[in-house]
C-alpha cells in the first residue's frame, strides 16, 4: 500500500537550518590553553545536555554548568566563564538554501515546522538570525519536555503542526532522530546536504 504524501514538513535546527562555524570553538581553545575539542565535549555530555533539553534547568545555568567543568582545565574559574562566554556568543549562521527551500515550501501552501532539541535561548537564537517569521510552529524540546527520538516528542509536533504523522515528513542530520520520527509514524529522511532538497520537493504534496 502506498504511503499518503506528505502535506507539512518538519526540519531540524542544527545541523540542516543552522550551522556552526568549528574554526570558532578552536579558536576560544587555542587561545585560552585548552585541549581542541574540550569545549563540544563538556557541553554535549549528556549529563549536562539533558536537562537543559528537557526545560529542567536553563540556558544559563547549563552555561554555569560547562564552566564548572571546564575549571580543571583552564586553571581557574574566572578562566574556563570567560572561555565559555566568548564561545557562547557565536550563535551560528543560517543555511540559506534551506531557508529559501522552506520559503519555497510555505509559499505553495505548506505548513512548516522547526524540530529541534533545543534551549530556552531558542527564540532569541531565531530572533537574533532572523528566523522569527520563516516557520508556522516551532517545537523546541525544552518546552514540550521530552527530547527527540522520543516518540512523544513526535507526537506534539504533529498535534502543533495539526497534521497526523502519516502527513509529515521530517529531516534531520542524525539517524537517531530518523529513526525516532519513523518509529512515531511519520515519513523521515536523513539530511545530508544540499542534494537532499531534489527528494524533500519531490516527497511532498504542492
Amino acid at each position: 500500500m502506498a504511503r499518503e504524501r506528505a502535506t507539512a514538513l518538519l526540519v531540524d535546527f542544527d545541523g540542516v537550518l543552522r550551522r556552526w562555524d568549528p574554526a570558532v570553538a578552536a579558536d576560544v581553545e587555542r587561545r585560552y590553553g585548552l585541549s581542541e575539542g574540550v569545549l563540544g565535549e563538556i557541553a554535549m555530555s549528556w549529563g549536562l545536555l539533558q536537562p537543559v533539553l528537557t526545560g529542567q534547568v536553563s540556558h544559563a545555568e547549563w552555561v554555569a554548568s560547562v564552566a564548572d567543568a571546564l575549571t580543571p582545565s583552564a586553571g581557574s574559574p574566572e578562566r574556563a566563564r570567560a572561555a565559555v562566554e566568548e564561545w557562547q556568543r557565536y550563535r551560528g549562521e543560517v543555511d540559506q538554501d534551506v531557508l529559501g527551500f522552506i520559503r519555497e515550501v510555505r509559499a505553495a501552501g505548506v505548513r512548516v515546522g522547526l524540530g529541534t532539541n533545543a534551549t530556552d535561548l531558542l527564540d532569541a537564537d531565531l530572533a537574533a538570525l532572523g528566523l522569527t517569521d520563516e516557520l508556522d510552529v516551532i517545537v523546541n524540546s525544552s518546552v514540550v519536555g521530552v527530547h527527540k527520538p522520543a516518540k512523544e516528542y513526535f507526537q506534539a509536533a504533529c498535534e502543533a503542526l495539526e497534521t497526523p504523522p502519516a502527513r509529515v515528513l521530517f529531516t534531520d542530520d542524525e539517524d537517531r532522530a530518523v529513526r525516532g520520527a519513523r518509529a512515531a509514524g511519520l515519513s523521515a529522511h536523513r539530511w545530508s546536504g544540499h542534494s537532499d532538497l531534489r527528494y524533500l520537493r519531490a516527497a511532498l504534496a504542492y
